[in-house]
């Protein structure tokens, strides 16, 4: 198939590219730089120029494709919710050219919208659009696709990692930076789960093999890491204290972070596994972390 790439040259996006071209896909990517049309070029794609900021640019990119994976976001944390309701527009617009056909929109969510409210994992079987997490306006937009006939499927992610980044736990890093010490909150048992980029950038390209419309996907290898625990990690890294504070604390030490730092977003990839039969063969956050170096990831 030719493949309509969002964010193809992005910490996901990139790592989706080699594995589309190596199941014997074309790759049709997207990019706003000359920087980044150079690398798509280098690593056997082709460039379609656009941004997020006019979906015309990326309608005419799905127009030319028999499938589009979308994983394009504006990661301005401190604007979340507004970049939240942008990608709803796009996944929408480039849902107006697709319509009438069966070529697979693959689009990008937050393993928060299985969250089922009781407790429990999150599961791909649930869609919670009462959960606070501005993310669900992408997966109302796929909801709204789908409900008009649309090939639309759904990436739930966790916190995606390396050795360079890690999610929310980026941002993090720089918050403690800045206060000088590594802060979770209370007893810090709340937990985040994980999964290592290369793991998830296959699980893109299975998904896309089966196209299963309505389907969510959960592209989770850990399903939780105790928030204390990653903070612990970051302390020996960055050679700072760790400090559990209260939640009356919370939004002068984390900021826009705040909203996110004491969630327990526990989430399941059982069926994920199950149904295309995807294991994560990458090493866990914790080590990744310990793996980091601090210095050279220094602001």
């Amino acid at each position: 198939m030719r493949v309509f790439l969002t964010g193809a040259t992005g910490f996901i996006g990139s790592r989706i590219v080699p594995e589309l071209l190596g199941a014997g896909h074309q790759v049709l990517g997207l990019t706003r730089s000359d920087a980044g049309a150079q690398a798509l070029s280098q690593a056997g794609a082709e460039v379609h120029r656009g941004t997020l900021e006019d979906p015309a640019s990326l309608q005419a990119g799905a127009e030319q494709a028999d499938a589009v994976i979308h994983t394009a976001f504006d990661h301005n944390f401190s604007n979340f919710v507004a970049n939240c309701e942008k990608d709803r527009r796009v996944i929408l617009a480039m849902g107006e050219v697709l319509a009438g056909s069966d070529r697979p929109l693959l689009v990008t969510s937050g393993t928060g919208l299985g969250d089922p409210g009781d407790g429990g994992p999150a599961r791909e079987d649930v869609v919670n659009f009462d959960h606070p997490n501005p993310r669900k306006a992408s997966e109302q937009a796929a909801q709204d696709l789908l409900e008009r006939g649309l090939a639309v499927s759904v990436m739930r992610l966790p916190q995606v990692h390396d050795t360079a980044r890690q999610g929310l736990v980026s941002p993090y890093i720089d918050i403690a930076r800045q206060r000088g010490y590594c802060a979770y909150l209370g007893e810090g048992r709340n937990r985040w789960p994980a999964a290592h980029v290369n793991d998830v950038a296959r699980l893109y390209v299975l998904a896309l093999a089966h196209a299963q419309a309505g389907s969510r996907y959960h592209a989770v290898a850990e399903e939780g890491i105790a928030v204390r625990d990653i903070v612990q990690v970051l302390g020996e890294g960055l050679g700072m204290p760790v400090k559990s504070i209260g939640a009356e604390q919370a939004p002068d030490y984390f900021g826009w972070l705040a909203g996110f730092a004491g969630m327990d977003l526990l989430a399941s990839s059982a069926w994920t596994r199950n149904t295309l039969k995807w294991q994560p063969t990458g090493p866990g956050m914790l080590d990744d972390l310990r793996r980091m170096d601090y210095a050279s990831a220094a602001v």
